[in-house]
C-alpha cells in the first residue's frame, strides 16, 4: 500500500513540474524567445490600438462561414516567412522582371481566398488607423488568429515588420520550402539553416493538424506500390479518394479532427496515418520520434512549443524601421514607399531592442 501511495505522490509531483511552465503559454513564450531589434510586443499600442480586435473580429466572421480558411491563412504565413523572410513578398504579383512567388510550384496551391482576406483586413485596418500597419504584420496576426479561432493556443506576437520591395525567384522559393516528399533528414537540414532545431521542426509541422491536401502531394506513396510506412486501411481509403497518381481531388490532412487545431496530427503519425512523407518520417526517424510521441501524449506541451517556434519563425529576416515599406495594396509595391515609413517608426524601449535570433 505504501508503494502505491508513493507512486501516486511521485506522479503528482512530476505532473505539477510538467504543467507549471505551461500555465500561461503566451507569457512563457514572451519570456523565452529573443526579439529581433525593431520589433515590439506593443508596436501599435498608440498608432493602431484596435488593430488586433479588428482582425480577430473579422476573421471570426470568416471562419464561422468557412473554417477551412484558417488553414489557408496559416499556410500563407509559413510560405511567406520561409522564403526571403516575413516580408509579405508572397503577396506580391509578378511583374515584367519575372513571375512572383505565387507562381512557384509550392505556392500554386495556396488558397486564392487567403490573399483576398489579407487585402480585406488591410483595408479595414487602414480605415480605422490610416496606413500604419504592414501587410506582413497582418499576415502574422491572421495566422495567429487562425490557430486560436480553430481551437489552438492564443499568444502574443512581436510586431513592426515592413513589407518587402521585391519578391523571390521561383528557384529561391523552391529551395526554401520543403516538399511533401522530403524525408526527415532533408527537412531537418533545410530548417537548420534557419536556426530551427528538431523540436521546432516537429512543432511547426503540427500546423498540418488543419487543412487539406491535393492528391498529387502524396499519391507517390500509393502508386505504383504502397509505402510500407503507411497504415494499410488508411492507404486503401486514400486510394478511393485518389484513384490514380494524377488525381486532382483533395483530402484532409488530419483524419481525426481536420478542422480543429489540436495534437491529433501526432496521434495520426503514431498510427502511421501521416499524409506526406515529410509528416510520417518525423515518427519513423529516431531523431524526431520521441518529440512526436511527447506531443501526441501532451497537447499542452505541443501548444507551448508551437508558440515558441511560431514566434521564432515570424521573425525570419524581417525588415524593420526605415527598411521596406507599408503597402497600400498588399499585392503591389508602392510607387513611392518612402512617405509611409518615417511617421510610424516606433522608438523601442531598451529591453525590447534585442539582437537577432
Amino acid at each position: 500500500m505504501a508503494k502505491v501511495t508513493n507512486f501516486f505522490v511521485a506522479l503528482l509531483l512530476i505532473s505539477s513540474l510538467l504543467l507549471a511552465p505551461y500555465l500561461s503559454i503566451s507569457e512563457a513564450a514572451d519570456n523565452s524567445v529573443p526579439i529581433v531589434s525593431g520589433l515590439s510586443w506593443t508596436f501599435y499600442k498608440t498608432s493602431c490600438t484596435k488593430l488586433e480586435s479588428i482582425i480577430r473580429t473579422q476573421l471570426k466572421k470568416v471562419f464561422d462561414n468557412d473554417i477551412g480558411q484558417a488553414a489557408g491563412l496559416l499556410r500563407l504565413h509559413f510560405h511567406d516567412c520561409f522564403v526571403q523572410g516575413c516580408d509579405g513578398s508572397v503577396l506580391l504579383d509578378g511583374s515584367a522582371s519575372g513571375p512572383g512567388e505565387q507562381q512557384a510550384p509550392p505556392n500554386l496551391s495556396l488558397r486564392a481566398k487567403a490573399f483576398e482576406i489579407i487585402n480585406d483586413l488591410r483595408n479595414r485596418v487602414e480605415k480605422a488607423c490610416g496606413r500604419v500597419v504592414s501587410c506582413s504584420d497582418i499576415v502574422a496576426l491572421a495566422a495567429r488568429d487562425s490557430v486560436y479561432l480553430s481551437g489552438g493556443p492564443d499568444y502574443g506576437i512581436p510586431l513592426g515588420r515592413r513589407d518587402g520591395l521585391t519578391f523571390a525567384t521561383v528557384n529561391a522559393t523552391l529551395q526554401n520550402l520543403p516538399p511533401p516528399f522530403a524525408n526527415a533528414t532533408t527537412i531537418l537540414s533545410m530548417l537548420a539553416t534557419k536556426n530551427f532545431d528538431p523540436t521546432d521542426v516537429v512543432a511547426l509541422s503540427g500546423g498540418h493538424t488543419v487543412g487539406i491536401s491535393h492528391c498529387t502531394s502524396f499519391t507517390t506513396r500509393l502508386y505504383p506500390t504502397q509505402d510500407p510506412t503507411m497504415d494499410k486501411t488508411f492507404a486503401n481509403n486514400l486510394k478511393v479518394i485518389c484513384p490514380t497518381v494524377n488525381s486532382t481531388n483533395t483530402t484532409v490532412m488530419d483524419i481525426r479532427s481536420p478542422n480543429k487545431f489540436d495534437n491529433k496530427y501526432y496521434v495520426d503519425l503514431m498510427n502511421r496515418q501521416g499524409l506526406f512523407t515529410s509528416d510520417q518520417d518525423l515518427y519513423t526517424d529516431s531523431r524526431t520520434r520521441g518529440i512526436v510521441t511527447s506531443f501526441a501524449i501532451n497537447e499542452t506541451l505541443f501548444f507551448e512549443k508551437f508558440v515558441v517556434s511560431m514566434i521564432k519563425m515570424g521573425q525570419l529576416s524581417v525588415l524593420t524601421g526605415n527598411n521596406g515599406e507599408i503597402r497600400a495594396n498588399c499585392s503591389v509595391r508602392n510607387a513611392d514607399n518612402k512617405s509611409y515609413l518615417a511617421s510610424v517608426v516606433e522608438e523601442l524601449p531598451v529591453e525590447e531592442a534585442w539582437s537577432d535570433l
